[in-house]
């Protein structure tokens, strides 16, 4: 009895370790419950069977959040509108999953006295949102960049259970011609509530 159960645990092991992923050199793991989502590199996962970013859910019935995201100097970008590219493949996603895309600054908190950073503009593709299975399809997120900014967040997130797949992802400078991608709205509307 006890060597079966030494081997299914063994068993378990194996199957877990084989089924982790390599965190990519620069990502950070985050999210609302990142334990419970294994995020990394997908070998050959990518659409020219290139490598890919994973974020998968453990349980089937996974809780909050796991986001894979990194961030850079918005330096280079401040007073310009950045677009966002890239690609997403998604896999039994029972909520949703998009790419995200949120422009930062650094402020010091009152109380603390300790530098902190703050959401200026974000966009998490909630109102436009990915579930179910689909095949890598092509997505963008277009924000604008205040002189004020500090840091610039992107990455891809999963709420609920499945697993996504992004690749590709590429950011250009573009014209204040191109739309924002983001629901926030310039003027009051709806205060009567119609349909």
């Amino acid at each position: 009895m006890f060597s079966k159960i030494v081997q299914c645990s063994l068993l378990l092991f194996l199957v877990g370790a084989l089924m982790s992923y390599d965190m990519p050199k620069g990502w950070i793991a985050g999210g609302t419950n990142p334990n419970q989502y294994e995020m990394g590199i997908d070998e050959g996962a990518g659409q020219n069977g290139k490598n890919a970013a994973t974020i998968r859910s453990i349980r089937e019935e996974a809780f909050g959040y796991g986001l894979l995201e990194q961030r850079f100097s918005s330096d280079n970008y401040k007073g310009k509108r950045l677009k966002l590219t890239g690609y997403l493949k998604t896999k039994k996603v029972s909520k949703w999953a998009g790419l995200v895309m949120k422009v930062l600054s650094k402020t010091i908190n009152p109380v603390t006295g300790k530098e902190q950073r703050k959401v200026i503009t974000y966009d998490n593709m909630y109102t436009r949102f990915v579930n179910g299975t689909t095949a890598y399809t092509k997505y963008e997120i277009v924000l604008d960049v205040p002189d004020s900014s500090s840091d610039i967040e992107y990455g891809a997130r999963l709420t609920g259970a499945g697993q996504i797949w992004f690749d590709q992802l590429s950011f250009e400078v573009v014209g204040k011609d191109v739309p924002l991608t983001t629901s926030e709205l310039k003027e009051p509307t709806n205060t009567d509530f119609d349909k």
